[in-house]
């Protein structure tokens, strides 16, 4: 299994400034995810990676070999285009034999690693099928299918899944990581589906305007973000403004628009009297027992602003003196009275620092 290592990554498409200094490390045999929104430079990173661009400052590494300016065929890469890639012209076995026979392995060789590919992405019986001919999940799969073929030490996908239906989509999800797992392969896969990210990634970068905001665990970056950018870019997010009145072994105080909120000592700088934001998930506020006292911790009375049914939850939206929030109500029959009561938990809540994180390595 090998690792993949970028280090002062530095790239110039003309006068655009695309990534300023990256510097990334793909453990071996980890599913990472790059995760970012249109323009921030992660399919640039993923070409560098290839060896489809050469990087103007850093160093990419492929194990103990650097490869920065090692032409694509030679780094041992295989890589999974959005669009697939695929020759019309070709038969399904074509296309998965063509990357073996630019190697030129022996006939025997290219014929059994064919088998083997087709027989993973379960599509044995398509081999003199064309693309024209195939389902675009099935596209997809052959797509998948030539590049494992090669043995690639790292495998490359640039947003593989975003054409096909959202019901597609969701089973390849689950495919593609049991495949992955299958092979042992260094995979890095990039998206700008939070969704994707979180439901596939062993580790997971976020990316803005050519910098890695924060690396981790799916868990660690949707639950602990960095930054306000990485929190609202993960998905849904409570934040308003706060200002820290007090620090304790075990955890802060801080002032909000509508009370006093328990939460964990913050993990970056910040004093007594300085300016945070506040961040909470919609799931973690919880509506709490009517016969619960507003005196307790992090309990509030709040008041009914709408409600939308989503079936396995109803999506609150509530107004707390001069703020609103969003909450999650998981029992949805029955309705709900104009006001209720709310209650966070401490753990759930996390401070963020209100200057936006800048690039910082993993």
């Amino acid at each position: 299994m090998v690792a993949v290592q970028l280090k002062g990554i530095v790239k110039w498409l003309g006068k655009t400034l695309v990534l300023r200094g990256v510097d990334l490390t793909v453990e071996g045999g980890e599913f990472f995810f790059v995760l970012g929104p249109s323009g921030c430079g992660k399919t640039t990173l993923l070409r560098i990676v290839a060896g489809f661009l050469v990087p103007d400052e850093g160093q990419v590494s492929f194990g103990d070999r650097e490869v920065t300016t090692v032409p694509p065929h030679k780094r041992n890469a295989a890589m999974v285009f959005q669009h697939y890639a695929l020759f019309p012209h070709m038969t399904v076995w074509d296309n998965v034999a063509y990357g073996l026979r630019l190697r030129k392995l022996p006939r025997d060789e290219t014929e059994r690693r064919v088998r083997e590919a087709l027989k993973l992405v379960r599509l044995e019986g398509f081999e003199r099928r064309y693309p024209s001919q195939l389902s675009g999940g099935q596209q997809q799969r052959v797509a998948l299918a030539r590049a494992i073929a090669v043995h690639p030490d790292v495998l490359l996908l640039d947003e593989p899944l975003s054409n096909l239906d959202a019901k597609l989509r969701a089973e390849m999800r689950g495919e593609l990581k049991a495949l992955q797992r299958q092979l042992g392969v260094t995979a890095i896969y990039v998206t700008h589906d939070q969704k994707e990210a979180l439901a596939m990634a062993d580790r997971m970068a976020v990316m803005k305007d050519g910098m890695i905001l924060q690396v981790g665990t799916p868990t660690e970056l949707y639950r602990r973000p960095a930054s306000r950018f990485v929190a609202e870019f993960l998905g849904d997010a409570n934040i308003w403004d706060g200002r820290l009145v007090a620090l304790h072994a075990d955890g802060a105080e801080v002032e909000t628009p509508f009370g006093r909120l328990r939460c964990p000592r913050p993990d970056f700088p910040v004093q007594v009297g300085d300016a945070v934001w506040v961040m909470v998930r919609p799931e973690a506020v919880q509506v709490a027992k009517g016969d619960e006292a507003t005196s307790a911790e992090n309990t509030f009375v709040a008041r009914l602003v709408r409600a939308t049914y989503l079936g396995e939850a109803m999506e609150l939206v509530l107004r707390l003196s001069n703020a609103e929030i969003k909450a999650l109500h998981f029992r949805p029959d029955g309705g709900l009275p104009d006001e209720v009561r709310l209650k966070v938990a401490a753990d759930d809540l996390r401070l963020l620092p209100r200057h936006e994180a800048t690039a910082m390595a993993d």
